[in-house]
């Protein structure tokens, strides 16, 4: 649809000026928008800000909004027109920003046409305060949502991967037989059933002799292949469902390195950044595609040359050897996007009848692109090399990407502290004397004072004269607070004394002291707690009594 029709369709606007703007500044942004991102965006300004401000206020003539007209469309944005609570705050509120902030700049350079209609911008800062915020949240969910799929995804490709040999011996086995004949296969006995269909390879049927279960093995090891290859190709490539559908038998590239090794390419289409990328493709995802090459041709002799319907855009583009393409309503056809969701749902939709654990959880397509990140930052690549590999522009894509599992944090860490150990000379990790082992025990030992310990480090004397109640690395332990309580009393009686004598100085390091001391016992205070605190560490093993069994 054009975009008139995309904004007149649904949503009769009232102010026939300010539709007229709507659709031009929409024109304007259109050269920088695929068509389903223009359809988003209409949403958002005349459906869900425009049409509701015709509502809040039907005489409304500018995009000049009152604070009153504002905080009501605000109040309306929290809830959908179902009921439900509005999950996407941002998205309207930045779409309503951006078309206020874009007229004061095209303003600038074409009054005559926008200068009219620049007005101040009603979202502001604080209305967007928690965008920040909502984003860390999203970024964690994404990130946990890849370490509870990450241990999954090896059960799911044994899964397809197993289906699909146990579906393609049984079709073999079929297929060596007549239509009507016997056959056992896996211990199980078959009967090939004949088929009515005409086709230039007619579908192969079989019957459950033990069951009676009619199973129908080609259109079953078809739809088995199809979830390998899909599944392989995703987890190996780490590729967008858009890009994998895009993938064409003229993808498929070789380089011949200077030494005369030769190196499989996958040059992948511009989808998202709109920047072509090539990846070099390792034996297993070269044995994915070959096997999906030879397969055509295996069928038709040759990789077929079908149309595609871009979701995206809403049109069909150029016949092309698309890799992955099935047959639809008796045309050969380019995957679409959908077909992917649907072909990876399917896979652990039957993985969930024998694993639980697949139950409540599925995987999208992009759900194998952030472990594919995940996998090769995790494994020492380099983050802008994956960046490469993924057809990222920022690097902080990237990184936003990459889960980080607890294992991996300790595994740098200790990685770290053997590269910093391996830069020290070799004699300080030497094996201590006897005597340095006893003065080192002997120096924790001096650091128990009366009040609690003392937290200066090894090899260091007391630098406040044994001062403890001003000294900063005294730690009060909480059952000494009576005792505290006991100073404080002495240290007032001596302040009186002082004050009767005039002892100025005096007076002035008691108050000193006593700074120190209330400061310490509030301290000690905070950290002291009525009821112990178990950090679920295991307790040590008791000395067994004498005349007990272990």
């Amino acid at each position: 649809m054009s975009i008139e029709e995309a904004v007149d369709r649904r949503h009769q606007l009232r102010n026939r000026e300010v539709r007229d703007l709507l659709v031009e500044y929409v024109r304007r942004r259109s050269a920088e928008l695929d068509y389903s991102t223009l359809r988003h965006l209409i949403t958002r300004l005349v459906k869900t800000f425009w049409k509701v401000i015709e509502e809040i206020n039907p005489e409304q003539a500018d995009l000049r909004l009152s604070e009153e007209t504002f905080t009501q469309w605000k109040e309306k944005l929290l809830v959908l027109p179902g009921g439900k609570p509005r999950l996407d705050m941002d998205g309207p509120l930045l779409a309503v920003r951006s078309l206020y902030l874009d007229l004061h700049t095209w303003s600038v350079a074409e009054p005559e046409r926008w200068a009219k209609w620049v007005a101040p911008c009603p979202v502001r800062d604080a209305d967007l305060r928690h965008f920040q915020l909502r984003r860390r949240r999203l970024n964690e969910r994404i990130a946990n949502r890849t370490r509870v799929r990450q241990p999954l995804l090896p059960i799911l490709t044994q899964h397809v991967n197993d289906t699909w040999h146990q579906r393609k011996e049984l079709l073999k086995a079929a297929q060596s037989v007549n239509p009507g004949e016997e056959f056992v296969h896996d211990g199980t006995t078959w009967l090939r059933v004949s088929c009515n269909e005409r086709h230039n390879r007619p579908p192969v049927r079989v019957v459950n002799r033990t069951t009676g279960d009619l199973v129908r093995v080609s259109q079953d090891e078809n739809a088995a292949f199809w979830e390998w290859a899909v599944v392989e190709t995703l987890r190996l490539a780490g590729l967008r469902a858009e890009e994998l559908t895009e993938l064409s038998h003229l993808s498929v590239r070789q380089y011949q390195r200077p030494n005369g090794e030769v190196v499989a390419l996958l040059v992948i289409s511009p989808s998202k950044s709109d920047r072509e990328r090539v990846i070099p493709m390792s034996a297993e995802l070269f044995h994915v595609i070959a096997q999906v090459i030879r397969r055509h041709r295996e069928e038709h002799g040759t990789v077929p040359v079908c149309a595609r319907y871009d979701l995206h855009e809403k049109v069909w583009s150029e016949e092309l050897p698309y890799l992955f393409q099935t047959v639809h309503s008796g045309s050969q056809r380019g995957m679409s996007s959908t077909t992917v969701w649907r072909i990876v749902r399917r896979a652990c939709n039957e993985l969930a009848t024998t694993h639980p654990e697949f139950a409540n959880v599925h995987f999208t397509p992009h759900d194998f692109r952030r472990l594919f990140a995940t996998e090769l930052v995790n494994n020492g690549l380099p983050i802008h090399i994956g960046a490469a590999l993924l057809g990222h522009l920022d690097i902080r894509t990237t990184r936003g990407y990459v889960a980080v599992f607890d294992e991996d944090v300790i595994s740098h860490y200790h990685q770290f502290l053997a590269r910093r150990r391996a830069a020290r000379p070799a004699e300080e990790y030497r094996e201590p004397t006897r005597d340095e082992w006893e003065d080192f025990q002997e120096h924790f030992d001096k650091r128990r004072v009366e009040l609690g310990s003392c937290g200066r480090p090894y090899g260091t004397p007391c630098a406040h004269e044994h001062a403890c109640i001003r000294c900063p690395m005294l730690s009060i332990n909480p059952k000494m607070l009576p005792r505290l309580n006991e100073l404080e009393e002495d240290l007032l009686a001596r302040r009186k004394r002082a004050v009767e004598e005039d002892w100025r100085g005096e007076i002035e390091g008691l108050d000193l002291t006593l700074t120190f001391l209330r400061s310490k016992r509030e301290q000690a205070r905070r950290f002291q707690r009525s009821d112990p605190v178990s950090l679920g560490m295991p307790a040590l093993p008791h000395q067994k009594p004498q005349g007990t069994d272990s």
